[in-house]
């Protein structure tokens, strides 16, 4: 267990193209679960956890660790099934999602594996709206579930969607009627919390759900004469998606001359551990750490000032 535990460690800063490592790990049966590498920052054995009062009953307390102090979310209890129960035999996987350090109670951790993307599925069809899985895979012929954690903190701390006053003038709400923009994320409760967003500002909004999803929509769209650049203002994309990532279609959209000068936002969860380089490498306009109303709001009136006179 060690070794997986410095593996972690060491490993959070890798970035590859259209690749990703998976934590397995269980919570309470012998199914396997799976989390990115890329936004853990340490794998511990459960702390001493104090107990927080009125708190949502997912969170089994908070620890201190390393001079800060983190809640404890149950991931079993998060989504639907029975709690961990023995807390000395557990593990707590410290993750940074959207800028928040928090950590995850599970039963074991067990390895790291190296995947391609295109490995990476959509949940299966038939599995309703109300599942917390935003992806899966296969491991050695077993099944690996991909919870996806962004609908879980939405449950258990929901954020504000509101945009404060002053971020939107009455001309820029004017201007932004006009303007459409293309924001492709696997996670349903991401495309609606920045559908909700950009709603606000004016602008009307097309989602899609993964990088290969909006690539072939792109390359239709050029294929009957249109150029991508003309009809959004900007595409707003997530990192992490099953079958293609954000990193791999912006640098699809790139090498493509007919959308090449398409505006692109990478808009992830991938806070903490995020290589700038690699936006630059891949060729983004710009990078934004899920999920803040008001700077993903000006990010897109920032845009519409920019589009004037063109």
């Amino acid at each position: 267990m060690a070794g997986v535990l410095d593996s972690v460690n060491q490993r959070t800063q890798l970035v590859g193209q259209n690749r990703l490592e998976l934590l397995l790990f269980r919570l309470n049966g012998n199914q396997l679960y799976g989390i990115n590498v890329f936004k853990v920052k340490e794998v511990l054995q459960c702390p001493r956890l104090t107990l927080m009062p009125k708190s949502n009953p997912v969170v089994r307390g908070v620890a201190s660790i390393r001079g800060g102090t983190i809640p404890i979310l149950d991931l079993a209890k998060a989504t639907g099934k029975s709690s961990v129960d023995d807390l000395q035999t557990s593990f707590v996987i410290i993750t940074e999602y959207n800028t928040q350090v928090i950590g995850f109670l599970v039963r074991s951790v067990e390895r790291i594996v190296n995947l391609n993307w295109e490995e990476i599925l959509p949940p299966p069809k038939g599995t309703g709206r109300d599942h917390y899985l935003t992806a899966v895979t296969h491991v050695d012929n077993r099944l690996v579930e991909i919870i996806d954690v962004e609908k879980v903190l939405a449950e258990v701390a929901p954020v504000s969607e509101g945009i404060s006053e002053g971020i939107l003038s009455a001309e820029i709400q004017s201007k932004a009627v006009s303007n459409r923009v293309l924001i492709v994320d696997d996670s349903s409760v991401a495309r609606k919390q920045v559908t909700r967003c950009l709603q606000q500002v004016g602008v009307e909004v097309v989602a899609l759900e993964d990088g290969r999803q909006a690539l072939e929509y792109l390359r239709a769209m050029a294929d009957e004469g249109k150029r991508p650049a003309r009809e959004f203002l900007m595409m707003i994309s997530d990192i992490e998606m099953p079958e293609m990532d954000g990193y791999t279609l912006t640098a699809e959209v790139r090498h493509d001359s007919r959308m090449q000068d398409l505006h692109v936002l990478l808009h992830t969860s991938l806070s903490g551990v995020f290589n700038q380089a690699m936006v630059k490498r891949v060729g983004a306009d710009d990078f934004l750490a899920k999920f803040q109303p008001d700077d993903l709001a000006a990010r897109v009136v920032e845009r519409i000032g920019s589009m004037d006179g063109k």
